[in-house]
């Protein structure tokens, strides 16, 4: 926030230079006492067309895509975390490179379907292999992305063994635990060291 520069939030860019402009993914947190998350409320709220904001672009080098750029992708993420997620869907479909898979999850689909016309036309051009949605909040079917994941074990294995890195983007407490612990429950826990080790599995959780 400019009124307080030593408190600077970071976010993942949900953009390539290539689309001429900086996208950001915000949802407005809300802290347990009920007041609004600094940085989040003023983007979402206080900020109006025309604002100048401050800011800087830095590497995030423990999830750029590097080594990875020619494997198979899992993208697995929840909430805002797609942005870091889109960033890289984004760079391999301007490469003509569809060799992607999205396990995403959020809340509502009526209320919280975040790019889903963006998705779905990807989809269907070809450009995400597949695309698959938990809501964890459905009327009927509640689902999280990590039971996703467990339902699609034998795909995911089948991904990983023709050679698929897998990037994780979102919330540390529930989607990134329970999305680790799958992954040690379908691939093993020594494979999934391996592929930290290796940087063919990578996570930005917060």
């Amino acid at each position: 926030v400019p009124a307080d520069p030593e408190r600077a939030r970071d976010y993942s860019i949900a953009s390539t230079p290539a689309d001429g402009s900086l996208q950001l993914l915000v949802r407005q947190s809300t802290r347990e006492d009920g007041s609004p998350g600094l940085a989040s409320d003023w983007l979402c709220r206080g900020m109006a067309v025309g604002d100048v904001l401050p800011l800087t672009v830095r590497e995030h080098a423990g999830f750029r895509l590097g080594e990875n750029a020619g494997r198979p992708l899992i993208l697995v993420g929840n909430g805002s975390g797609l942005a870091g997620l889109l960033s890289h869907i984004r760079a391999r479909v301007q490469q003509g490179c569809g060799d992607q898979w999205l396990l995403f999850g959020e809340r509502s689909p009526q209320h919280d379907a975040l790019y889903g016309e963006q998705l779905q036309t990807w989809l269907v051009q070809g450009h995400l292999a597949r695309l698959d949605r938990a809501w964890s909040r459905h009327a009927t079917q509640s689902l999280y992305v990590q039971q996703l994941l467990n339902r699609e074990a034998e795909e995911v294995v089948r991904w990983v063994e023709r050679g698929a890195a897998i990037y994780v983007c979102g919330s540390l407490q529930g989607m990134g635990q329970g999305v680790h612990l799958a992954l040690q429950a379908i691939l093993g826990e020594a494979q999934v060291d391996a592929m930290l080790a290796s940087g063919r599995y990578r996570r930005d959780v917060y």
